[in-house]
């Protein structure tokens, strides 16, 4: 069979590993294609670091990871994915490669030769850096001691190493390539495999052989203030590539533009694109490359492609442009809209009570928020500020009228800047245009915001901006590095600011909490979700829509649970303040009332459905689960522990706690009472959870299933949401057509029926237009009804909102005396709302 088009229906994400590889996905073909897919989504498919779980440590970009068999079976499942009508979308990062270790060749040679390696182009190494000891080098902070302190202690060595062909000095798994030019002196005349290096055991002599080379070994604490090449986030063992240099980009592409010419894939998902020094460029030349090889793919491959969506996290107000050459997003904007959907605003103002009450912190997320940019900026990333302050000063000496303008009063006013910025980035580039606002709304408010706050700066701030818009006298190519040092600092503070830092900080409601997600806004009006539809059906019809992925906080049907409680908000301070006094009543160890809040959170919204309170077994099976989230979340917020300083003894309290409370020999009123309330809430949280999947299935764009998210998807954040999923179960549901609300199944069928009609319908759902539907009656505001439109043809889809007070059982929606005089408009007038929907959670009519 030879599938229609290269641009999806609807996709299946999967995680491929050692443990999931090519051949596993090849052995599901035909639950993936019964269950209405028309792509398969990977995971990076390139050689990453021996043991990956996720891929996007990539080391070789020349070769198929063979942890997941290799070339060979990658084509053996795409060949059979062609027989099933299936196609391929592969996930690529261009923005970073693995380092460290021994693995990574370029990384290797870099170490090896320095500024006059061929691979120097490669990464972005500030080789001119005025830190003492680091001009023309490259800082390598992979020490997990002081450097003079793993000197002395002999854990660091010059050995042969035999895999490199190549003498190196070794610290642990780490290699570190010794230059070219001390060959003669270490080896002598002789063969460098054969070379006595029993004379470099000396610590001082080592040390001085150190000292010439093209790399400065360092404690991993220095890396945040001194380290001279741009990383992903603060991952030091992740650098940042040069993907703007025409080299870089075919060389880190060579593998992926060849799959694509050959009909083995189909498409790409380009992973953190606002890392990169020119997103639009970058995404306009890989648009253009890969068109450009649909002359060479085969007769069976489809020539439509390719379908190209980037990984882009979109601020308050803020769209992608339309110039791009992109079909959209990966999708979190929609998992946001589509959230917040679900959530009752009225909810509101109780929550933000019981939050302060809890936690002494305020409501205030801008707050929370600008503190974490502050900390993170001054922390992890105070090199490249630092680094980013003295590329503006260079543009401002370049000018007699500028030279004045200082690299510390640049420091100050970037700061300032980036605290206050609330886009991950801008794409002004220092050339100037024509928009009447080159800078974007974003970038724009943050300045003016960053004048107010700080106005003795104001001479900087001006400066900054005539340098972002190009109407700074100096040098062309000065302005250019400065603001890309800028926008590629902005990300990444955004980043680790706001999703791992402030995210874990702020707990008022965790399901608002998620990647792309803008906690300030609990809900959102149906009024303002429709016209959401319209203009994506107009714009972006070919985007992603996500609501899970390998990167979320928190499963889909998690946060659609959560969501509950804004709708009884009350009843839910009441239960939170019961569970505080049954905690210290059972002698729990103490721990701070917003973690605890967290973990009430966590509790209620990941509960498995079959989980009783006496199960012990199944109970200490959900602490393991629990455990790891309780240890991430307390380091990330970095509020009482942290990676860099865990404090042990407050986690040991928190896992005990934890643990105390999963106990039944110990804990069994609290697990009654808990339990008793997740019944309370599970059906509504269901009904959500298949509303926010039908809307998924019916809305303008390309809905994508994260693997295992078509039953319940109770998952917590990685590696939690990596689990192994169960196909054989889901494969016997949906061949049985079951409608069970426990396991999910009741989810999974709603999305095949969706997905089947999408399939039958391509051009309705790609093209059509989105139109409300009217609804009236006393419950019109628990319902949402639309329309997709094209020419003749038409689906009418209604949904229940928010319907916690009419249920009480699994299973039970919400009856006619409920729905009293409700009504929606359908083909044939109008009609009642509890005859529409019957004995689903929502009505479809074609």
């Amino acid at each position: 069979m030879t599938i229609l088009s290269a641009i999806p229906s609807a996709t299946y994400r999967l995680q491929l590993h050692g443990g999931f590889t090519f051949a596993d996905a090849e052995a599901r073909l035909d639950y993936f294609a019964a269950l209405g897919i028309s792509h398969l989504y990977l995971s990076p498919i390139l050689t990453a670091r021996a043991g990956s779980q996720h891929g996007y440590d990539v080391v070789d970009h020349g070769r198929v990871n063979p942890e997941l068999g290799g070339e060979g079976p990658l084509r053996s499942l795409s060949r059979a994915c062609r027989t099933w009508g299936l196609g391929l979308i592969v996930d690529i990062v261009p923005n970073h490669m693995a380092v460290g270790g021994g693995d990574n060749g370029l990384w290797l040679e870099l170490l090896e030769r320095g500024r006059a390696s061929p691979s120097a182009r490669f990464f972005d190494v500030d080789f001119d850096t005025p830190t003492p000891g680091l001009s023309g080098k490259v800082l390598a902070p992979f020490l997990g001691e002081p450097y003079g302190q793993a000197l002395a202690e002999g854990k660091i060595s010059l050995i042969w190493d035999a895999a490199l062909g190549k003498l190196t000095f070794a610290y642990g798994p780490h290699r570190f390539p010794l230059r070219p030019e001390d060959y003669a002196e270490v080896c002598g005349a002789g063969a460098p495999e054969k070379a006595d290096l029993s004379r470099w055991r000396d610590a001082g002599r080592l040390h001085a052989l150190l000292e010439r080379q093209n790399f400065r070994l360092a404690w991993w604490r220095a890396a945040g203030d001194a380290i001279n090449w741009r990383r992903f986030f603060d991952v030091t063992e992740l650098a940042g590539l040069r993907i703007e240099d025409e080299a870089v980009f075919e060389r880190v592409h060579e593998t992926i533009f060849r799959l694509y010419g050959e009909g083995v894939i189909d498409g790409v998902r380009v992973d953190h694109v606002d890392g990169l020094a020119d997103p639009p460029a970058y995404a306009r030349a890989l648009r253009a490359r890969l068109t450009a090889l649909n002359t060479q793919r085969p007769a069976e491959a489809p020539g439509d492609g390719p379908w190209l969506v980037v990984e882009k996290i979109l601020g308050e107000d803020e769209t992608l442009p339309t110039d791009w050459g992109v079909d959209g997003t990966s999708g979190y904007d929609f998992m946001d809209e589509v959230g917040a959907l679900l959530h009752d605003p009225s909810g509101q103002a109780t929550l933000d009570a019981l939050w302060t009450e809890l936690s002494g912190r305020s409501t205030d997320f801008e707050a929370e928020e600008a503190r974490a940019r502050g900390e993170i900026l001054h922390g992890a990333f105070s090199g490249q500020l630092a680094a980013c302050a003295r590329a503006f000063e260079a543009v401002a000496q370049a000018e007699t009228t500028s030279r004045d303008l200082t690299a510390e009063g640049f420091r100050r006013a970037l700061a300032g800047l980036i605290r206050d910025i609330r886009i991950y980035r801008s794409y002004a580039n220092g050339e100037g245009s024509g928009d009447e606002q080159p800078l974007g709304e974003g970038l724009a408010r943050a300045l003016q915001a960053a004048r107010v706050a700080a106005l003795a700066d104001w001479p900087w701030l001006d400066f900054v901006e005539q340098t972002l818009i190009g109407q700074a006298a100096s040098a062309p190519a000065l302005r250019a590095e400065a603001a890309r040092r800028l926008n590629q600092l902005t990300a990444p503070v955004a980043a680790k600011a706001v999703e791992d830092t402030a995210f874990y900080r702020y707990s008022r409601l965790l399901s608002r909490n998620d990647v792309g997600f803008d906690p300030r806004r609990l809900g959102l009006p149906s009024a303002a979700f429709l016209e959401g539809g319209a203009r994506r059906a107009r714009d972006w019809p070919r985007a992603m829509l996500t609501t899970a992925t390998h990167d979320h906080k928190r499963g889909e049907d998690v946060r659609a649970r959560l969501a509950v409680l804004s709708e009884l908000a009350g009843e839910w301070g009441e239960a939170v303040r019961g569970w505080m006094a049954m905690a210290k009543a059972l002698g729990a160890p103490a721990i701070a009332a917003d973690d605890a809040y967290a973990l009430f959170q966590t509790l209620l919204g990941a509960w498995p459905l079959s989980l009783a309170a006496d199960d012990a077994a199944g109970l200490a099976a959900f602490a393991e689960r629990l455990a790891g989230w309780r240890e991430k979340s307390l380091r990330e917020a970095k509020l009482r522990s942290s990676w860099a300083a865990p404090d042990l003894d407050y986690e040991a309290a928190n896992q005990a706690f934890l643990r105390g409370l999963l106990d039944p020999a110990r804990a069994g009123a609290f697990l009654q009472s808990l339990t008793a309330f997740v019944h309370r809430i599970a059906p509504a949280g269901a009904i959500n959870g298949v509303t926010q999947a039908v809307l998924r299935c019916a809305w303008p764009g390309v809905p994508d299933l994260y693997q295992g998210a078509e039953f319940w998807d109770f998952s917590l954040v990685d590696p939690d949401n990596r689990r192994p999923v169960d196909y054989a179960a889901r494969a016997a549901s949906l061949a049985a057509g079951a409608q069970d609300w426990t396991s999910g199944a009741v989810k999974q069928t709603a999305i095949a029926r969706l997905l089947a009609l999408r399939r039958a319908e391509p051009e309705l759902f790609t093209c059509g237009a989105v139109t409300p539907t009217p609804v009236r009656g006393q419950r019109a505001g628990h319902m949402l009804a639309f329309e997709r439109r094209l020419g003749q043809r038409r689906v009418r889809i209604a949904v229940m909102l928010r319907v916690a007070g009419a249920i009480r059982t699994l299973g039970e929606l919400p009856g006619a005396a409920w729905w009293g005089d409700s009504e929606i408009e359908t083909a044939d007038g109008w009609s009642r709302a509890h005859a529409l929907f019957g004995g689903a959670p929502f009505h479809l009519e074609t």
